[in-house]
């Protein structure tokens, strides 16, 4: 191995959930040049059921971030190179340019990553040396410092050299280029347009032909703006603009990052919690034969216990709402029915009885929608339940929350009530027994004690996987839940 090799060093995306194939990575903490520790977090990437951390596992100096933000990226991929001899001296540089690349290169197709583009091959030699830093994290061409003489003297010469002669077919003569405005570099006539393979995505995506496109990055290199605004000058004029250019898919066909705009439709990637939370539902679903169950409750003595707990000395601080209520309803009606707490496993053809509740709670987030579970609820009091449940839903607010907190659950509560909704009919999250749905809490005329008086009612919901709860059991746990809520008292506080 070569001394440049060794003091290389490279970072793959990890698969940091259960069996994750691919994250998109949110944001760069980091930039080429920046010094990294062991444990730094370094970028932020989401998966299919969360946006995590990710820290780097060694100490050293960023050489290089393979990836733009934005990029989807299959686990196992190099995302980061660090030089873990910054005081060694000056990279080695690349192998003449059409030679082999060097070791810090873009990841070649054996490692997960895409074949070389003409343009980068030999990039190597513009990235040595930590000067100035981009003001973007984002992957730019740089030049090399002075001392570092064995690279071309700029971009724009490293990329036109591949392009005359040593990254292009050896048959086609080197054309003659064409005079380049000062702003705005163009590669040479007939030459092909210089751009990274995210923008060449994205290209693709929006039908835009890199060849029309005006070039604003150094060298000469077509950034992600100048293909949007491409685009913008563009759509007005047709639906799926230049969709027979350079093969060239329309727009109806995006399947990038971003959003594509064309004849007044508006088409959105699905990628992420979207994607992850479509295929579990679609699974779900046609796996497990849903029956649903509804029952209609006077929760008027609930909502008066909340208000008492909310003076009580022993619930200062914590957050008391209905929501803790119910759920400390359905933690007993499960205790005292505890045949609905299993699973299906359909390989061992065995039903999984379980003597724990890991509780999700479906919450509606900027990254749509998350069933972070709290583990072990049965065994928690009230107040350990009002706190586990203040800090499922903060984390959840703010993005943070774990693969980990969204695994293992067996039961779930869905509250469709607070966006004014009477109930609703929920799908299972996969490998759970069942859900409940709780409805809007409002005033109703309800018959108590023989008289007709103002209360307030509410509708419940129950799915549950009929391969493994009969209706007799699910209509027990559904009804035990309501008598709860009708009549709470302090045994609400106690049992479980």
């Amino acid at each position: 191995m070569s001394n440049t090799a060794q003091r290389f060093r490279e970072f793959k995306m990890p698969d940091v959930g259960e069996g994750l194939t691919e994250a998109e990575i949110l944001k760069w903490y980091v930039k080429v040049g920046d010094t990294v520790t062991d444990g730094q977090s370094v970028c932020e990437v989401e998966t299919a059921k969360a946006a995590v951390e990710l820290p780097i596992p060694f100490d050293g100096v960023v050489h290089e971030l393979r990836f733009d933000e934005g990029v989807t990226v299959d686990v196992g991929t190099v995302i980061i190179s660090v030089d873990t001899q910054p005081g060694a001296g000056p990279v080695e540089p690349a192998a003449p340019a059409g030679g082999q690349a060097a070791p810090a290169a873009e990841p070649t197709a054996e490692q997960g990553g895409d074949e070389p583009e003409p343009e980068q091959q030999g990039r190597q030699a513009v990235l040595v040396g930590y000067g100035a830093a981009p003001s973007s994290t984002k992957r730019r061409p740089r030049k090399a410092q002075p001392a570092q003489q064995a690279a071309p003297s700029s971009v724009a010469a490293a990329l036109q050299q591949e392009l005359n002669g040593h990254g292009a077919a050896p048959a086609a003569p080197a054309p003659a280029p064409v005079p380049a405005a000062p702003a705005a570099p163009q590669a040479p006539a007939g030459a092909r347009p210089l751009a990274k393979p995210p923008v060449r995505k994205l290209a693709k995506d929006l039908g835009i032909d890199l060849a029309s496109v005006t070039p604003t990055g150094d060298g000469g290199v077509i950034t992600r703006e100048d293909v949007h605004a491409a685009a913008s000058a563009t759509a007005p004029q047709a639906a799926q603009p230049q969709a027979a250019v350079a093969g060239a898919q329309p727009v109806a066909a995006a399947t990038g990052a971003e959003p594509a705009v064309a004849g007044g439709e508006v088409r959105v990637p699905i990628k992420g919690v979207r994607k992850a939370t479509a295929q579990a539902m679609v699974a779900s679903a046609f796996t497990a034969p849903h029956v649903t169950e509804f029952i209609t409750v006077d929760v008027t003595r609930t909502m008066k216990l909340v208000q008492d707990l909310k003076q009580d000395p022993e619930m200062a601080g914590l957050r008391i709402n209905p929501l803790l209520l119910i759920a400390k309803a359905f933690l007993v009606a499960i205790k005292r029915n505890p045949e609905i707490n299993a699973a299906w496993d359909e390989a061992n053809q065995e039903i999984v009885h379980k003597d724990y509740v890991n509780l999700g709670i479906a919450a509606a987030t900027p990254r749509g929608l998350i069933v972070p579970n709290i583990k072990d609820a049965g065994r928690k009091t009230l107040p350990e339940l009002a706190t586990s449940l203040a800090d499922l839903v903060a984390t959840a607010r703010e993005g943070k929350t774990t693969p980990a907190a969204m695994s293992g659950g067996t039961v779930t509560i869905t509250n469709v009530g607070i966006f004014g909704v009477d109930t609703g009919t929920p799908i299972l999250n996969p490998g759970e027994s069942a859900i409940l749905a709780i409805g809007t809490i409002k005033l109703q005329p309800w018959v108590h004690k023989g008289k007709v008086k103002p209360r307030q009612v509410t509708t419940l919901a129950l799915s549950f996987d009929h391969r493994l709860v009969d209706g007799e059991l699910g209509s027990k746990v559904l009804a035990d839940v309501a008598a709860v809520l009708e009549n709470p008292g302090k045994r609400l506080i106690t049992w479980g």
